[in-house]
């Protein structure tokens, strides 16, 4: 079927991306799903700093890619292998398929798929298949679901079903900003009753992980983060206090968990300075191959605290998408407020470059009358 997408040409051209233009939008053709495969109508799809990381060369993929990897939308089509009850439904796309099958998906989710990563890497769905053509050469998918795009065939395994009741633009949200910040509280930091969450770092996926500490309701949380009007977003938000990084050191500011979503090396030295003695620094985000952070190791054993990876918030998405739709139902978790506009697929460009300058915490491309 042919569909209408965006789709990165080159990595690394320079800013405004308004003018240079990294991201064309046009018509694709799209190969029907495989036996474990499912054709979803994409209904809205968030830019996230994982999409601009590819742009800006940060995280290099094989190109060309069509690019987007936070979404929902309808099921269309479902292979021989794939539930046929999804049909019709809304589904959370997740960015990471699970294979349930390695040693790494026998981990509860503290380790991401082998087969997973992998097909990641290369670009391709997790069966290895590419189901994305323009002209007869191969496009290939962004981390298994190529979301900036009307239509996407994805793994079975990357899509949870959600409830009618839940608005496409917050179940986009819920397959990349909840699951991963959300995530990196719930399942990597484990806050117990008294326990304050300090979070560094205020984008998208910051923002989720406070929401998700105020959710759970067991100590005070906190956002730090270099910019006053994020600051000033998380405490609208309900964090209960938010300074720049110096202030947060300066202060005193201690967590027991502290979640550093930056994605650059000095938030990441900033978040273990701030961790607790016996607490945990969680790290989500992705700073480019090449950081570097200068740690004491003395500070890390005489305190006996704990360094913690997380992908994609150590999550099993058919496990804690369901879990966070519950707290976004019972309104503790208002996963809308992280939405701060909402802006068509010809104007990628331009939201990579608003995202670039820190102008907005998610954006949600809306797919209205594509059918």
């Amino acid at each position: 079927m042919r569909i209408i997408g965006a789709v990165l040409e080159e990595a690394g051209r320079g800013l405004p991306y308004r003018h240079s233009r990294p991201l064309t939008v046009g018509e694709l053709e799209l190969a029907p799903p495989g036996p474990d495969e499912l054709l979803v109508r994409i209904e809205a799809a968030g830019v996230c700093h994982s999409d601009l990381s590819v742009v800006d060369g940060t995280r290099p993929r094989a190109l060309p890619m069509l690019l987007g990897h936070e979404a929902c939308g309808r099921v269309l089509e479902a292979g021989e292998n794939a539930d046929p009850s999804l049909l019709g439904r809304r589904v959370v796309l997740a960015f990471l398929p699970r294979c349930g099958r390695c040693r790494a998906c026998k981990t509860d989710g503290r380790l991401p798929c082998e087969p997973g990563s992998s097909a990641n890497a290369a670009g391709t769905l997790l069966s290895g298949a590419v189901r994305l053509s323009r002209r007869g050469e191969p496009i290939h998918h962004h981390l298994g679901i190529s979301a900036f795009a009307s239509h996407a065939v994805v793994d079975r395994r990357s899509a949870v079903a959600v409830g009618e009741d839940v608005p496409a633009e917050v179940a986009a949200l819920l397959g990349c900003a909840v699951l991963t910040g959300g995530g990196a509280v719930v399942n990597a930091g484990r806050p117990v009753a008294g326990e304050a969450v300090v979070v560094v770092g205020l984008g998208g996926i910051g923002m989720a992980a406070v929401l998700a500490a105020r959710a759970l309701g067991l100590g005070p949380v906190y956002g730090v983060d270099p910019l006053a009007t994020k600051r000033e977003k998380a405490r609208e938000l309900g964090a209960d206090g938010a300074w720049t990084p110096q202030e947060a050191v300066s202060r005193g500011l201690k967590g027991e968990v502290v979640v550093e979503a930056s994605g650059n090396a000095a938030g990441f030295e900033s978040a273990v300075a701030l961790t607790a003695p016996g607490g945990r620094t969680v790290a989500v985000g992705l700073p480019a191959p090449t950081a570097r952070s200068a740690l004491s190791p003395l500070g890390i054993v005489a305190e006996a605290r704990e360094i913690v990876g997380s992908y994609l918030g150590s999550a099993v998405p058919e496990r804690d998408v369901p879990r966070f739709e519950e707290l976004w139902r019972l309104g503790v978790l208002p996963v809308e407020r992280l939405i701060s506009s909402v802006v068509g697929l010809d104007e990628i460009n331009d939201a990579m470059d608003a995202l670039a300058q820190g102008r907005e915490l998610r954006q949600i491309i809306t797919f209205d009358g594509v059918r």
